[in-house]
Formats: C-alpha cells, structure tokens, sequence
C-alpha cells in the first residue's frame, strides 16, 4: 500500500529535524529537480516557510539580476536589427557565474521595452513596458519562480504607466508615479501581493513623479525625485516615503542632490544618504545601473556613449562604507547594455 504524502519520511532513515536541515543546504539550482523526487518535497520546497527557513540560516544566495540586452546575431546577408532585444540575466558576484533566465513565454523574442523588474521571497516580478513590437504601453505582470524555472502570468496592473518607481518587500511590489498613455505624470501608487494575487490602491503622493526611482530602506518605500506633467526632464530634489507599516507617506527635501534622471542608479549611502553610482567610477559613467547586494554592490554602464559596457564588484569595509573596485571579466553572451537591474535572494 503506498503511504500518504504526509506521513512519508523527508529523508528515510533521517529524522524530519535533521532532514530539514540536509535540505535547507541545496543548492537553489538543484530546487528544480530536487521537487520532483516526491510530493512532500515539492511542497516543501516550494513553500513559503521553507525560503524564509533558508534565509534565517544564511543558504539563501543573494545576487543581481538584469535587464539587459540581449547579443545581436547577423550574418552577412542578414543586417541587424535596430532595437535591440532584451533578456533578464543573473549575476551571481561570489561564485562570478553568470546564468539567462528563460524568456517569458508571451514575449519570447525579448521583454517588453523598459519593463520594471522586482524582486521578494527568491520570485521575480516583471511588469509593465511597452509591447516590444508595437511600443504600445502594456498591464502585464509575470512572477518566475527560481524553484520551478518557470513563468505565471498574474492579474494586470490596475493603470497604464510607464517609468514608474517600483520596489518589493515582504511579498509584496509596491508601485508608484511614472506617467500614463497622454504622457500624464502620475501621483498614485499601489501595492501587488505576490501569494494572493491582488492589487490595493494607496493613498497618492504628494505630488506627481515620472521618471522616478523606488529604493527600499528597511520597511519604507522611497520613491526618489521625477518630474511633473509641464516640469519634463527637470527633476526634483524631493521624494516621498510611504511606511509599510503605517500605511502613510511623508514627503523628504533635498532628498536627491545630483541635478539628473535617478533611474537605476541611486545609492544608499552609509547615512541614509542618496547618492549616483555614476559618481563611483569613470567608466561607468554613462548608463549607469547599480545594484546592492548587502557585502558587495555590483555597478554596470560605459566610460562614454557607445563604449563597451563595463561591470565592477565594489567591496564594502566592515563599516559598510564602498571599498575596492574590481573589474569583472563578462563572457560575451553577457556584455549587452544593462537597462536596469534589482537584488534577487535565491
């Protein structure tokens, strides 16, 4: 007679305790196959629970994820496209491997353009962009699950906006500003729970923001300069911070110093101040996408318009403050311009 599902040992011969454990340490890339040795470990794995258990005992990996273009390959008698197609690619800064995620299966020939990327509870959160074909601004919103190598379409964002600020914590996405299909900046801001599958309207900001930059510190969402709808390209100094844990927002002067777009290039400084990854090396001073990673931070763009893409891995000294810069030698497949980019823990 074969056993309930439930009552089967993790491990035969192990106790659960010390089974647990032995799973807790596998590899998130083995979590594929790993679910498919039997149905207790499927649910286990794909549990909720069990990413938090991994991270409380440091087996999570945390590494940066990209929105980056994908290589163009032409022959001689084909010219090459134009518009470059982009892809989502993982860098993982202590191992230096690098992987491509799967293309999402309603766009298999490259993300929609200028698409926002999140990330909670080792899930990816794509939404939003333009149809990369017809550039008409689209809803869609795609979680992929490191666990399952796979992509679920969910319910649509509730409004049309582009260039909008975004961040995720707790198993939640939090949107905000950007500007709608009349080129209309925005004000309001919503919040997507990954698990339920739903999204709830915030109370708006301050004032309307396109082109602004979400950044989470601890449990609040700060949602960095942009313009308004007759101010276009003459970016603020303010931002507005909502608290997760409130529910209310409050509005910050002089929050962003440097007189540019914030778009993936703010940085948290070590007291909270806001600063440009543009500022860090002058190499990638152009095109600029950094991404904090905790010990390290990884910082992509070029020395000047059309020059190659450069990648750094900068240290960070015991007082969390930047420390050496190294290069990272990129393998071809890999060396495409990064739009943008946000920490994943796996």
């Amino acid at each position: 007679m074969e056993s309930h599902p439930d009552l089967t040992e993790l491990i035969p011969g192990l106790p659960d305790e010390i089974a647990l454990e032995c799973l807790t340490r596998l590899h998130y890339g083995a979590h594929d196959v790993a679910s498919h040795v039997c149905q207790r470990w499927r649910r286990l794995i794909q549990n909720r629970e069990f990413y938090y258990h991994r991270k409380r005992s440091g087996f999570t990996r945390k590494a940066a994820c990209f929105v980056q273009s994908l290589p163009i390959h032409s022959t001689s008698n084909v010219k090459p496209e134009k518009q470059p197609k982009y892809g989502l690619s993982v860098f993982d800064p202590i191992t230096g491997i690098w992987d491509q995620i799967d293309p999402v299966p309603k766009y298999p020939d490259g993300l929609p353009l200028f698409c926002q990327v999140t990330s909670s509870e080792g899930k990816l959160v794509l939404m939003g962009g333009w149809n990369p074909v017809s550039w008409e601004p689209i809803r869609d919103v795609f979680v992929y699950e490191f666990t399952t190598r796979r992509w679920t379409q969910r319910v649509n964002m509730p409004l049309t906006r582009s260039f909008f600020a975004t961040g995720a914590c707790d198993g939640k996405v939090y949107v905000a500003g950007g500007h709608d299909e009349s080129k209309n900046a925005l004000n309001s801001a919503w919040v997507y729970d990954i698990s339920a599958n739903e999204w709830t309207e915030l109370t708006p900001m301050s004032e309307e923001r396109d082109e602004c930059e979400g950044v989470f510190i601890g449990s609040e969402f700060w949602v960095v300069s942009g313009y308004e709808t007759d101010s276009q390209g003459r970016f603020k100094s303010s931002a507005d911070v909502f608290d997760t844990t409130t529910g209310t927002w409050r509005r910050v002067e002089e929050a962003w110093g440097v007189s540019r777009c914030p778009r993936s290039c703010v940085a948290v400084g070590q007291n909270g101040n806001f600063t440009s990854w543009d500022e860090v090396e002058p190499a990638v001073q152009v095109g600029t996408c950094g991404v904090d990673i905790g010990d390290c931070s990884v910082v992509t763009g070029s020395a000047y318009q059309g020059a190659p893409q450069a990648i750094f891995v900068i240290e960070k000294s015991n007082q969390g403050q930047n420390g050496k810069l190294i290069k990272v030698d990129v393998p071809d497949e890999f060396s495409g311009f990064v739009q943008s980019g946000c920490l994943v823990e796996i």
